[in-house]
């Protein structure tokens, strides 16, 4: 990869884009001809169809080769003022970089004070605010629906986040840490550990089991003698446990789906899913408005249900990233 970043690719850059410039300036001055003087014979081109249709050597109109000359003209000043020449910079030293670090001192100063006073409000009491909920919205269509959907009700692989299951907790800090440092769910594959294929068939049978999901008794009694290799992390009991982010095996609830080929597949291969830390991106002040509309959405806790009226979410198109727990096997 360093040879992509010497002095030589920057240089080649440069020379090709003044080449073509010049060579387009070039070529336009050849095609110009002189006009033929009044009474004067136009040439031909020397090529004849039909017999007698031939074609004239007609110059093209001025104002059309004029507008040609400008477009040089323009590209030869855009790149001295702008970057487009290799490592050259530009007279006025623009930059992407730049422009976007502007643009969000900009905003900061405009909003900072409003995201600062929502800053100081707890998350309980934020979810009841009509207007911190909107802007919350807002955050969340922009930032996190492209995983979990436009109505924050997930989809295969991303968790639903209006339901009451959640694999790290559902109360207001647990929810704000989910945003600000982000999750790393690993299902390790035990294929091996628990015997190979006809392992993985007991022990999906038993897993289907504590749903209450129709499974083979027989395999099942033996997937349970097994299950004891997944137990450190889902429990004795299949239960799960928060504090691992391990999901609970006993609900009905299934991010990939409870069929005997997903959960095979899991069981075999294992899971890697990642939610991406936001604090960077958003900040403190933005991370607290989301969690608030999060935990505002119903699943967070139950008492919120009765005591909160979220703005409902509109389901639009957007991008980023997701917002919170990992997905459970």
């Amino acid at each position: 990869m360093s040879d992509f970043s010497s002095n030589f690719w920057s240089w080649f850059i440069a020379v090709v884009s003044i080449i073509s410039i010049v060579g387009c300036g070039v070529l336009l001055w050849t095609q110009t001809m002189k006009r033929p003087s009044k009474g004067e014979q136009v040439k031909l081109h020397g090529n004849v169809w039909d017999e007698d249709l031939v074609e004239f050597n007609n110059p093209m109109p001025g104002w059309w080769m004029w507008l040609f000359y400008i477009t040089i003209f323009f590209s030869l000043c855009y790149l001295a003022f702008y970057p487009g020449l290799g490592d050259f910079a530009g007279k006025f030293g623009w930059t992407s970089t730049v422009q976007y670090d502007e643009e969000v001192k900009k905003a900061d100063a405009e909003f900072g004070p409003m995201f600062a006073k929502y800053a100081q409000v707890d998350i309980p009491t934020l979810a009841k605010d009509a207007t911190a909920n909107e802007i919350g919205q807002r955050l969340f269509l922009n930032n996190c629906a492209q995983c979990h959907g436009s109505d924050a009700g997930g989809s295969k692989g991303f968790p639903n986040l209006r339901d009451a299951d959640w694999l790290y907790g559902g109360d207001p800090a647990s929810i704000e840490t989910t945003l600000t440092l982000g999750r790393n769910g690993v299902m390790p594959p035990l294929g091996d550990a628990i015997g190979g294929e006809a392992g993985i068939k007991e022990v999906m049978n038993y897993v289907r089991s504590l749903s209450g999901l129709k499974h083979d008794a027989a395999l099942a009694a033996n997937g349970k003698l097994k299950f004891t290799v997944c137990a450190a992390c889902h429990g004795p009991e299949g239960k799960g446990m928060q504090a691992l982010g391990s999901p609970n095996l006993t609900d009905k609830i299934w991010l990939y789906g409870s069929s005997e080929e997903t959960i095979s597949e899991t069981i075999r291969l294992g899971r890697n899913n990642k939610m991406p830390a936001q604090l960077e991106r958003l900040g403190e002040a933005k991370v607290h408005l989301l969690a608030a509309y999060v935990y505002g959405l119903g699943g967070g806790s139950s008492q919120i249900n009765s005591a909160v009226s979220v703005a409902p979410v509109v389901p639009v198109a957007s991008a980023a990233s997701a917002v919170t727990d990992v997905p459970k096997p």
